[in-house]
């Protein structure tokens, strides 16, 4: 059941929906508690029964709210089924003319973005221009993990980082994906 105006859940106030995907809905949502807009990303319904798909749901707040970088949207807060980030002042990136030194400009930034979650053992997978908004002052914002491939440390150091995810599996929009994953 899709929420409304007013609608509430914790703290969170709706104001009006933002858009959806795969993994979620998201809202324009009045943080109550500190007097901010924020946006709220839920679970829907049909797969909050789903433990693999509820886990990676977890997953993207943890990833996401590990990372610190100014092209990456910040996660505020993570509840049971939803997240809580920044609300982007913005248009996607898709569509609209670019000068040649704003493309690059841009092109940097997403790269320095995708670097620092390389870093953190964070692979986006559906980098796309619907998954970047690009904020009032020309900064672009990545946002949308929830395909992202997470290497979780296991406890023992001399063990190998392992995978949420499956071999083999193939996640993604496939006008955007690599020549490796379109062809499995």
């Amino acid at each position: 059941m899709p929420l409304s105006s007013g609608d509430k859940l914790g703290p969170y106030e709706i104001v009006s929906p933002i858009g959806a995907g795969g993994m979620g809905k998201v809202y324009r949502a009045r943080d109550t508690r500190l007097g901010r807009d924020v946006a709220l990303k839920i679970l829907p319904p049909e797969v909050a029964n789903d433990a693999s798909r509820r886990q990676r749901f977890e997953l993207e707040a943890r990833a996401v709210a590990a990372l610190n970088h100014p092209n990456i949207v910040a996660v505020y807060d993570v509840g049971e089924g939803y997240i809580v980030s920044e609300l982007v002042d913005g248009e996607p990136l898709r569509g609209g003319k670019l000068g040649l030194r704003q493309t690059i400009e841009i092109a940097v930034q997403i790269a320095s973005g995708l670097a620092a979650a390389h870093d953190a053992g964070i692979v986006h997978r559906d980098l796309k221009p619907g998954n970047i908004l690009l904020t009032r002052d020309g900064r672009p914002k990545i946002l949308d993990f929830g395909l992202a491939k997470v290497q979780v440390q296991s406890a023992a150091a001399d063990e190998a980082p392992t995978a949420l995810t499956e071999a083999g599996a193939v996640m993604g929009t496939p006008g955007y994906m690599s020549p490796e994953q379109a062809h499995m």
